[in-house]
Parts: structure tokens; C-alpha cells; sequence
């Protein structure tokens, strides 16, 4: 179920993470948070292949993790309109959401990966552990985005 990022928290049960998802048409990448929501990690990518094998990979990580949401990164256009890439991240959600009962939230992903691999050259990072690293470090810098707003969110209301 598509729920907005604010409306999300509410849905988790003590103990749970959340998954943060960098879709991208070769690769998935995968960040976990921490059950405080504080922290992302890098965790893992995922070489795509069909739906089916992908989903099972992922539902395998929900329930070892204990991943009560997902948070999947949302490519919107540098202008903040949708474009295609966005109606398959939509499309996703809505299938990813057919096989597990969790939320999950779209969280604007704009620069993510242009921000990492920035990061990646300064840290003077070899072409081939970039792009072995890469796709994750983005899921966690979309995750860090989403739980560094909920925080503000939850201390603007104290």
C-alpha cells in the first residue's frame, strides 16, 4: 500500500526497519535502516532479472531484516514533474505491494546517485568499486533523506 512518507511511522511496530530501494533498470539498490530510524546503511544490490525473482529476494531481506516499510526512491525530473522512469517506479510499487502487506512510501530521489558517486570520486574510489557500490550508497542516501525528514517532522510536533 502506497502511503505517504509522513503517514508511515505509524504503520511500523516496535523493532522495525525500514528498506530503502534505489530502482534502477539493472540494479536494485538497498539500504536498511536502523529500528530508531536514524541511521541508513548500505546493505546490498541486486542484479535485476524478472519480477517474480526479484520480489523473492526482496521479501527475503523484509523478513530476516524485520523491515516493517519501504521507502523506494522516486524519479522525479530536475523541474518536479513525472516523467517515464516514474511510472515504472509506480508500477513497481503497486506490484511489490501485491505480494507484502507493508507500506510503502515514494521519496524524491533527484541527484541521489550523482551526490554518491561525487562522494566516491572525492574519496579517490577505483571505477570498478563505484560501480560496485554505487547503486546501494544511493538507496542509503534516499533512506537518509526520508528518515532525516521524518525527524524533523517529529520534532516539529513536540
Amino acid at each position: 500500500m502506497l502511503v505517504e512518507l509522513t503517514e508511515i511511522k505509524n504503520h511500523l511496530k516496535a523493532g522495525q526497519r525500514l528498506l530503502g530501494i534505489d530502482l534502477g533498470s539493472k540494479t536494485i539498490g538497498i539500504a536498511l535502516s536502523d529500528i530508531m530510524y536514524r541511521i541508513a546503511t548500505p546493505m546490498e544490490t541486486l542484479k535485476r532479472g524478472k519480477f517474480t525473482h526479484d520480489a523473492d529476494r526482496l521479501l527475503t531481506i523484509i523478513t530476516e531484516q524485520k523491515v516493517g516499510g519501504l521507502i523506494l526512491g522516486f524519479p522525479l525530473n530536475m523541474d518536479g514533474s513525472e516523467g517515464p522512469r516514474c511510472q515504472s517506479t509506480r508500477a513497481f510499487a503497486q506490484n511489490i505491494s501485491e505480494k507484502i502487506d507493508i507500506p510503502i512510501a515514494l521519496w524524491d530521489e533527484r541527484l541521489s546517485t550523482a551526490a554518491v558517486t561525487r562522494t566516491l570520486l572525492e574519496a579517490d574510489t577505483s571505477r570498478k568499486r563505484r560501480k560496485q557500490v554505487v547503486d546501494k550508497m544511493a538507496a542509503a542516501y534516499i533512506l537518509q533523506g526520508a528518515l532525516d525528514n521524518l525527524s524533523n517532522i517529529m520534532t516539529a510536533e513536540i
